[in-house]
């Protein structure tokens, strides 16, 4: 149905990475340093990685933490933060990468700054968007939880009026605001052109492996076919298991596969986890 991809996010990035999906079917990849690493990303070793083993360079997630460091929405902190980005985005199109995926701003965000707020951000994805057409490539605007700008439809269709170029990343366990997956994905339709797949508990973002949460990704998928969706299913996901769900190993390439393959076939995902009783909100 779509190709399989994985972020490298909480993945170090190394030709073992690269080796993993082609063995395991996986055939692109989104570049997600850790917050401290944008700096000493190894271009070029990933051009090389992705060339011998046939794994696409898919996208590009551009940094969002800390807030008081990059932030788009923020007057004090978004030409600096503009200006960094255009740097990765020149760096990351010269290895062939096209897609930037981007967040509104950081958070928490109050009601009576929200306003202002989205038109900082508006302006700053204006001025990233005429940059990355440069260079034949687009901004993906994410969709955020909680007080942060772009967590509903509505938000992420103002925000990408700022440019008519701007397009969006769909990220499953980030609707926090009430909207369903199913609304979400009709009424942002064809700008969505790339994916961030993942599972939760409808209380808060969790990344789990789909079928150890509550969403429904038969409906997710239909939702997506219905409005033209083109692009890959890219799985944001560790490997390491997080503090909010119990596994007893850590994912691998072949997990994601095989959740893929079952989820395509509509199936019911394998799980090998246990729920973590008394869940905390922010544990």
């Amino acid at each position: 149905m779509y190709q399989v991809a994985l972020s490298s996010d909480g993945k170090e990035l190394c030709e073992n990475l690269f080796s993993a999906y082609r063995e395991n079917g996986i055939k692109a990849i989104e570049i997600s340093p850790a917050r401290d690493d944008f700096d000493s990303v190894p271009y070029r070793d990933i051009k090389n990685w992705g060339e011998k083993y046939g794994v696409k360079l898919w996208s590009f997630h551009l940094p969002f933490s800390p807030f008081d460091k990059w932030n788009i929405s923020d007057k004090a902190l978004s030409n600096a933060t503009v200006t960094y980005f255009k740097e990765l985005i020149k760096k990351a199109t010269d290895i062939g990468i096209d897609k930037f995926v981007i967040h509104g701003g950081g958070e928490p965000i109050n009601s009576d700054e929200r306003s202002e707020r989205m038109e900082i951000a508006k302006d700053s994805l204006f001025r990233l968007a005429e940059f990355a057409g440069k260079y034949n490539a687009v901004i993906a605007v994410e969709n955020l939880p909680r007080t942060c700008l772009g967590r509903n439809s509505t938000e992420i269709n103002e925000l990408t009026s700022a440019h008519p170029a701007l397009r969006v990343c769909y990220d499953t366990n980030h609707l926090l605001s009430g909207e369903n997956a199913v609304d979400f994905i009709k009424n942002v339709g064809n700008k969505i052109i790339t994916t961030h797949i993942s599972d939760y508990d409808f209380v808060n973002e969790r990344h789990w492996l789909p079928g150890e949460g509550k969403l429904d990704f038969a409906s997710i998928l239909q939702a997506l076919k219905e409005v033209e969706y083109k692009g890959v299913w890219m799985y944001e996901i560790g490997f390491k298991c997080p503090k909010t769900i119990y596994r007893n190993r850590d994912l691998t390439c072949a997990d994601f596969a095989r959740n893929a393959k079952e989820l395509f076939a509509g199936e019911k995902p394998t799980v090998f986890s246990m729920p973590k009783p008394d869940l905390g909100y922010w544990e």
